[in-house]
């Protein structure tokens, strides 16, 4: 019998924190920090201000690990629901922090950003927000990882093959800090921001898509450039899916609704959760 799951995630009836990337806004936009995000059904829109929502495992099951999850929603909308709350949750059961970030939205109408900019700009922000509060947050700042779904996948791509060294020069103690993935996990990811060639130092990755997805190839094409670079990588094809099978729960496929099990094993075969 195949476990399921979402069988083991307990619902927690505590509002989970939220901390805004600056405390005073985005740099250059601060004028709009104050206007408030729209929501409907399964999106979240007008991110004018973003954000960290902070999900912390029970204390006694915590492994130090952390991922900060990025969903999708093609730039113009957030999928923060089934990917990113759902994500945090199921990796709250693994011992494993969760940070879900609402970026902002470049492709949005009449948004104000630009999507070269913005993307990595919250991204690494976010990354060294987390390693800032390490200590209060019970992580281990050397095992903080990502995990981008469908557009959220770029936003990983879009920092996770540089350096990532902060500025040590900046006012601000949090940018200082090294912004880079020490792994990542991409869940039919789109093709922004994937590089001609991986670099060596590239962190180690987890992938996931449907065959009968569009954006099958783009993932295949990353796995291709991993395996070139022989970067550790682990990748799951399956037959069927097609897009935006989120945490697997509303499929109807064993395959789908197993995937988030696959992610499981693999942090704990490469020892990520490992205390």
């Amino acid at each position: 019998m195949l476990l399921l799951p979402f069988l083991s995630i307990v619902t927690s009836t505590q509002t989970p924190e939220v901390v805004h990337l600056w405390q005073n806004g985005v740099p250059g936009f601060e004028s709009r920090k104050d206007e408030p995000e729209l929501a409907k059904d399964w999106w979240v829109k007008n991110i004018h201000n973003p954000s960290i929502t902070v999900f912390l495992p029970p204390k006694e099951i915590a492994t130090g690990a952390a991922v900060l999850i990025c969903p999708g929603g093609g730039h113009s909308q957030l999928v923060f629901g089934a990917e990113g709350t759902d994500a945090a949750k199921y990796l709250n059961t693994l011992g494993v922090a969760a940070f879900a970030l609402k970026y902002r939205l470049a492709r949005e109408e009449n948004s104000p950003y630009k999507l070269t900019e913005c993307v990595p700009q919250d991204a690494y922000r976010a990354m060294r927000l987390i390693r800032s509060r390490a200590t209060e947050w019970g992580i281990d700042p050397k095992r903080l990882g990502m995990l981008g779904f469908s557009a959220g996948g770029e936003v990983v791509n879009a920092i996770a093959y540089g350096k990532g060294d902060g500025d040590a020069n900046a006012p601000d103690a949090i940018d200082r800090l090294n912004g880079k993935p020490n792994f990542i996990m991409e869940v039919y990811p789109g093709p922004l921001w994937i590089p001609a060639e991986i670099p060596a130092d590239a962190p180690p990755a987890f992938l996931v898509v449907a065959n009968d997805d569009g954006l099958a190839t783009t993932l295949i094409d990353l796995l291709k450039k991993y395996h070139t670079a022989k970067v550790p990588v682990e990748a799951h094809i399956f037959a069927q899916g097609n897009h935006a099978f989120n945490m697997g729960y509303r499929s109807n496929l064993a395959s789908i609704k197993g995937w988030p099990l696959r992610m499981a094993d693999w942090l704990k075969d490469n020892g990520w959760q490992k205390k």
